[in-house]
Formats: structure tokens, sequence, C-alpha cells
């Protein structure tokens, strides 16, 4: 393999900035796409299957949202990558665009829990291609090592901007959902529910196409990578294939990134995404809860059903012991949903903290990427913190107090997050041209994807509980030990991790 020598900064004009911000866009929605899935999973259960959270069914279907997604994504984001190094990086993208815009859309539609998993497992599909393709465009674009550094440090810090945006529209959604259905749905033929609570989750599912717009438009008219297109216009692009990932020159840096890509997507999925779950556990949320329940006009609503005729001829007709079931079930009809409510709004409050952490951590990954010239001590920052932290945060702050689990969530983002970053400065540095995409592809969606997410259903199994009372403590408890586990072994996989050999991209 041939090393080309550092090239000089090149300057930055229109088209370059435009690439840049495209960029920026495509990162915060990748990122916006995948995110919604903690947001909405427990209105979305609690209406298409009428599981209770916390129960082993509802564990069940969270696990296989996350999961099974994860599958799709990791196995045909492998094919991406494949297909970024033989088609080019710039018609992937714009394909893989396409495809997670227009099921993210569809999601929203979904009548049935399978209906919404097939449409989540197509989202994921592009996103795991987007994001392996962006990377290798991005580094092949800007020769010049410390402005690629900085170039592809930032763009990709702007992921954490997208999951703020969902927790804001997710928010959005949940305060004026109730107010748009109407008007909508003529236009959607009834396939939207009346229980108007539960709206919510389908608004968010569908904006999912409004920022893809842009980036359709744009970006099939912006450059090719550039030493991409001369190799395969003079037909010297070597043909790719996964075997050579395992190469003796190759092996060790494909085993590792896998493994470690794999553990930093763990600390994601195996405990962060599962906190909007773990909060109603806390006393404050409790009382904001109860609060809500018991609030004048919600229980005049449930008076109103209990006092119906036909309700009261049921119930009359019931035998003894039926009848306090019937009650509740009744009472549930109106409280479940402002349970729901006031939970989430809670919830997309804390996701906003949690993902101004992950910016903030993107940003210094970014910054130190720089300054730092061994990879293996710049990933050591994040990595050790991490370690004694992520037990601390979920074990003890998420079970104790809000102000707390914010405080918590904060830190746990910028450490996690921030690894996401680091991948995508490091990938690039150690394949060559011919294998960029597909190395990328294979430590991206096999390890983090395929691998690191399955750390989702490793959390919801070892959760599972008949005791609904305590499983949110539970799940803290269990998150806690699985996000500590996975910083522990990416940091010992670390003393094996190769150091690029040079600052210029292999060719």
């Amino acid at each position: 393999m041939s090393q080309t020598a550092p090239a000089a900064p090149q300057a930055m004009t229109r088209v370059a900035w435009l690439i840049c911000v495209i960029a920026s866009i495509g990162f915060a929605f990748d990122i916006y796409e995948l995110l919604m899935l903690p947001l909405i999973v427990g209105p979305a259960l609690q209406e298409l299957v009428g599981a209770a959270p916390g129960s082993p069914e509802f564990n069940m279907w969270v696990g296989r949202l996350f999961y099974i997604p994860a599958v799709a994504g990791g196995i045909f984001g492998l094919i991406g990558g494949y297909l970024t190094d033989r088609l080019g990086r710039r018609r992937v993208l714009t394909w893989s665009i396409l495809i997670y815009a227009i099921a993210a859309f569809c999601a929203g539609f979904s009548t049935n829990v399978w209906m919404l998993l097939t449409f989540r497992c197509f989202v994921f599909i592009g996103v795991c291609v987007e994001f392996v393709a962006a990377v290798a465009w991005l580094a092949e674009l800007f020769a010049d090592p410390h402005q690629r550094e900085k170039v592809l440090g930032y763009t990709q810090a702007f992921s954490s901007v997208g999951g703020l945006l969902v927790a804001v529209a997710y928010g959005l959604a949940n305060s004026y959902g109730e107010k748009f259905l109407p008007a909508i749905r003529p236009i959607f033929g009834g396939v939207i529910s009346d229980a108007n609570a539960h709206a919510a989750w389908r608004y968010t599912l569908m904006s999912g196409i409004i920022p893809a717009i842009p980036l359709i438009v744009i970006r099939p008219f912006l450059p090719e990578s550039p030493v991409w297109a001369q190799k395969k216009e003079a037909g010297t692009l070597k043909r790719a294939s996964i075997a050579q990932l395992f190469s003796p020159e190759l092996r060790r840096t494909t085993i590792v990134t896998t493994i470690m890509f794999a553990c930093s997507f763990g600390g994601a999925f195996g405990a962060i995404q599962h906190i909007q779950r773990i909060i109603p556990g806390l006393p404050e949320v409790k009382d904001t809860v109860k609060k809500a329940v018991e609030a004048p006009a919600v229980q005049e609503r449930v008076e109103k059903r209990l006092s119906d005729p036909e309700f009261k001829k049921k119930l009359a007709e019931a035998p003894e012991e039926e009848r306090k079931k019937l009650i509740g079930a009744e009472r549930a009809k109106v409280e479940g949903p402002v349970r729901g409510k006031a939970t989430q709004e809670i919830a997309a409050s804390v996701t906003k903290v949690q993902e101004v952490g992950g910016l903030i951590g993107r940003f210094a990954m970014a910054a130190l990427a720089v300054i730092i010239v061994s990879r293996r001590s710049l990933l050591r920052l994040f990595q050790i913190p991490g370690i004694f932290l992520m037990p601390l945060i979920f074990a003890y702050c998420a079970t104790t107090n809000l102000t707390l689990t914010y405080a918590g969530l904060f830190v746990a983002g910028l450490l996690t997050v921030a690894q996401f970053s680091f991948w995508g400065n490091y990938l690039p540095r150690v394949y060559p041209l011919h294998l960029r995409g597909t190395g990328e592809s294979f430590a991206a969606n096999i390890g983090g994807r395929l691998i690191g997410t399955s750390f989702a259903w490793v959390t919801a199994t070892l959760a599972a509980t008949d005791d609904l009372a305590n499983a949110p403590t539970k799940l803290a408890y269990t998150a806690a030990a699985v996000g500590c586990a996975v910083y522990v072994v990416g940091f010992i996989a670390s003393f094996w991790l190769p150091e690029p050999k040079a600052e210029a991209l292999d060719e």
C-alpha cells in the first residue's frame, strides 16, 4: 500500500462550505432518526400491543424494536459499505437518505407492531449506509490531515444537534399533536387512532422525512470523492472484498475496531437509551404524574365514564370479583394517557440534557483530535472516567433524584457520544482507498449496529420483571452494570488499537 504525502490545506470555497453544511445536516438527522425509538417506544407499544411498561411482553418488544432493526442495518450496512467502494460515495449517500426518509414517514402510519418493526428496519439500513458513505466522502474531499480532522470532527458534532431536535420535535408533538389530529384525519383516511394522547409518537416518526428533503435535492449536485473518481476513471481502483479486511496487515485493525465500536455503542444502547423508562421510578416524576392524574378536569372525565349508563349496566351484571378490575380498566382509559403524557414530557427534557452533553463531548473530541497525536490516549480520556461514572450515574443518580439524573445524563452523554466522533476520524486513516467504505462499514455496522445495539436487548431482557412497581429501579441497576461492563471491555481492547502510520490517507 502506498502513502500519499500530506497536502496543504485547501481554500474553503463556497462548494467546500456547502459540503460541510450538508454533511452536518446528514449526520444530525442520522441520529434524529435513530433516537426517535427511545422516545416513542413506550406509547407506541402501549397502543399497538397493549402491554404494560416493564412487563415481560413489553420488554420483549422493546428488545425486538431495538435489536432486529440493528441486525438489518448491520447486514445491509455492510453491503452498503461495499457498494460505497464499488459505486462511489455520493451515489450511495443519496439512495441511503431516500430509504431512511421514506421509511421513517411510513412508520408513523403503523397499524400493528410488525409494521412498525419493518419500517424501523428500513430506517436503520438507510442510516447505517449513510454514515459510512459520508465519512469516506468527507475524508477524501479534504486531503490536508489537520483540515480533515477538523471537518470530520465538527461535522459529526452536529449528530448531537439531531438528538436535541428529535427531543424538541417529540415535545412539540406531545403538546400540540392533539390539535392537529382532527385536521389531518380526512387526509390519512383514519389510520391514526382517536387515542389522541398517543398521536405524538406518530407525528415524531413522520417528521423524519422533513430534514431529508434538502439533502435529497442538494447532495446529487455535490462533487464525488476526487481520488475515488480518478482511480475509477483510470481503471486502477482495486476491487474491494470483505476477505481483505482479515489479511495479515489488516486483521488486527478490523477485529479491535469492531470490538471497540461495539463497546462504544453498548454504552449508549445498553444504558443511556433506557433512561426514558427509568425516570418513572424517580420520586419527582411520581409526584408530577400523581398531580396530573388527580387534576379536577381528569377526575371529572373519570367520573363521567364511570357514571355512563352502559358501563353501570355492565358493572351490575359482572361478578363481584370482576368489578374492581372493570372500574380500574375504565379509569385507566382516562388516566393512562395522562400518566404517559406527563412522563413523556420529562423524558423529552432529560433527553435534551443528555444530547447537550453529547454535543459538548463531540466538540471536545474534535478539538482534542487535532492536539493529541496518540489515538489511544485520546480515546482513553473518555473511557477511563466512564468506567467509574456510568455505574454511579445509573445505579445512584437515576434512582435517587431527578436533578442528579439530569447532571448524570449530561456526563454520560458527553463521555459516550464523544467516542462516536472518534471512530469517524480514526477509521478512514487505517484503511486504504479501495477498502475504506468496506472497512468502516464492518466496524460501524457489524461492531456498532449489530453487536453494540444488542446491548439494548441484553439490558431489557435482564431487567424484565413481574414486579411492575419496581421495574424502573431494576432497569436502572441493570443499565449501570451493562454500561460499566462495556466501558471496561473497550478500555482493555484499546491496548491493541493500532496507531495510524501516517497523517495522509492511505491510497
